[in-house]
């Protein structure tokens, strides 16, 4: 699809030459296939080039329009730091002379918020926008964006919900307001995001807004359209990767536990995504496992997984107050291969050992 793309959709879509139409055909193809794989309206549909960009636009236009209702922005403790960081700049902007508070809601030790905690939270005065992840991208485990949304609908406050870990992979409901997700994360190229919005949200831009999208210069074509068929393709075969990949996370889970001394295996073992597992280790720096685990052929993740170039603990497991240190990330694909995996767990114990050796820990 990429590759047709580029050769059809090179040109300018907003030019009213040929090849500028039909650039702007395959756009709106791609706008209507997401929308239709998302629950959203065509014209509800924005691309822009990144799941941060997207993140950032949502927070803040909304948190501007809504001024006069409140200034407050209410979030769990475990949201991407994109999120997190968009909420904490919208508080501070004076624009209507006035500044509010990010309000956090905790999680529990699978990682779950605090569903009655945060009902309470968007039905106090001062609220302009909540956000809630539909899963935790670090840990799986599912939020109850459901039960959220009724509750912030019933206060009138828009719910942002994050499903860039989720689309693809999981099924999605239409308890949101704004829905932001990254088609890099269901095997789209890179470049593309997507960000819906109901139309009775109210929002109002804090930067000079593009006629076309929200995003100024828009996003390149042959990306957005392969982004679009990647999705379907994921949709299409969810319900035989969902058993494929859930089967291979239970085999993780069971063996890292019994095969690790001193492992932490966290998340929600059963009401989680599919393809997400992570865990711990006490006494193991987390980059030098990285490191050791990509020497035997491995890429995996630690700390954060929306920060995890910077090797800092993890937000999230700190928030769930679980074991920070030796975190190793996995996120399989839906082509992951059973014997990769078995591969996978009979290096690690060897791994984690001479990581602790190397350190000093070996034996403790």
């Amino acid at each position: 699809a990429f590759d047709d793309a580029v050769d059809r959709g090179w040109a300018d879509p907003r030019r009213l030459h040929t090849e500028g139409r039909t650039a702007r055909l395959l756009l709106e193809g791609a706008r209507e296939s997401f929308a239709a794989s998302l629950g959203a309206r065509t014209e509800e549909i924005d691309l822009l080039p990144s799941h941060t960009l997207a993140l950032h636009a949502a927070v803040r236009a909304v948190a501007r329009g809504r001024r006069r209702a409140g200034r407050d922005v209410v979030t769990s403790a475990v949201e991407r730091a994109a999120i997190l960081a968009a909420a904490d700049f919208a508080v501070t902007q004076p624009w209507d002379g006035r500044t509010g508070s990010r309000v956090v809601i905790g999680v529990d030790r699978l990682g779950r918020v605090d569903g009655d905690a945060f009902a309470e939270a968007v039905r106090a005065p001062g609220v302009a926008l909540a956000a809630l992840q539909h899963a935790n991208g670090e840990v799986g485990t599912r939020q109850p964006v459901e039960a959220v949304h009724e509750a912030a609908s019933r206060a009138g406050v828009p719910l942002l919900v994050d499903v860039g870990a989720s689309a693809g992979h999981a099924v999605l409901s239409d308890a949101w307001d704004l829905l932001a997700a990254d088609a890099g994360d269901w095997g789209g190229m890179p470049g593309v995001a997507v960000l819906a919005i109901r139309a009775r949200v109210r929002r109002s831009p804090d930067w000079p807004e593009d006629p076309e999208r929200w995003s100024p210069g828009g996003v390149s074509v042959p990306a957005a359209l392969a982004a679009a068929v990647a999705l379907e393709m994921a949709r299409s075969t969810r319900a035989a990767d969902d058993a494929h990949r859930r089967a291979l996370v239970d085999r993780i889970r069971s063996r890292v536990a019994a095969q690790v001394p001193d492992v932490e295996v966290v998340g929600d073992p059963a009401d989680r995504l599919p393809h997400v597992v992570t865990f711990s280790c006490l006494y193991v720096d987390g980059e030098a496992l990285v490191t050791e685990l990509d020497r035997l052929g491995f890429a995996v993740g630690s700390g954060s997984a929306c920060t995890s170039s910077t090797l800092e603990p993890s937000h999230v497991l700190a928030a769930m107050g679980v074991l920070t240190h030796g975190n190793v990330r996995l996120c399989l694909p839906p082509d992951v291969a059973s014997d990769g995996i078995g591969r996978f767990l009979d290096v690690l114990p060897g791994a984690v050992r001479r990581v602790r050796d190397a350190l000093g820990a070996g034996g403790l």
